[in-house]
Order: structure tokens, then C-alpha cells, then sequence
């Protein structure tokens, strides 16, 4: 059995906020946008896909 590796995909200030799919995603592989909502170790995944993201080191969150 192989198993399907998903790569992380990093993040800085200016590409939040957040959504997957990316738009470097192709468009057949498309879902439901959905807004990503990093905890405190700066990682979130996709509900959909798996995909996860990553804030690079020093990244700045701002707050609403």
C-alpha cells in the first residue's frame, strides 16, 4: 500500500488570510472554499483536501 504524501504549504502575513484550495491548485481538484484558522503552533488543515499549512517562522498574525 502507498500512502498519498501531501506537501505543507508555507505561508507569510501577506498571503492571510487563508483559504484552501490555493490558487495554486489546479481548478479539477477544486472544493468548497474554506477559510483557514491557525492555532498557536502556526498550523492549520484543510477540512476538505488535508492539505496543510504552515506560517513561516516570524510570521506575524494581526488581530481583529
Amino acid at each position: 500500500m502507498t500512502t498519498k504524501t501531501i506537501p505543507v504549504v508555507e505561508l507569510e502575513g501577506k498571503d492571510l488570510p487563508a483559504y484552501c484550495p490555493n490558487p495554486a491548485m489546479p481548478l479539477w481538484s477544486s472544493h468548497p472554499r474554506v477559510f483557514l484558522d491557525f492555532g498557536h503552533d502556526g498550523i492549520a488543515k484543510c477540512p476538505y483536501c488535508g492539505t496543510e499549512y504552515a506560517l513561516k517562522p516570524g510570521t506575524v498574525v494581526g488581530h481583529h
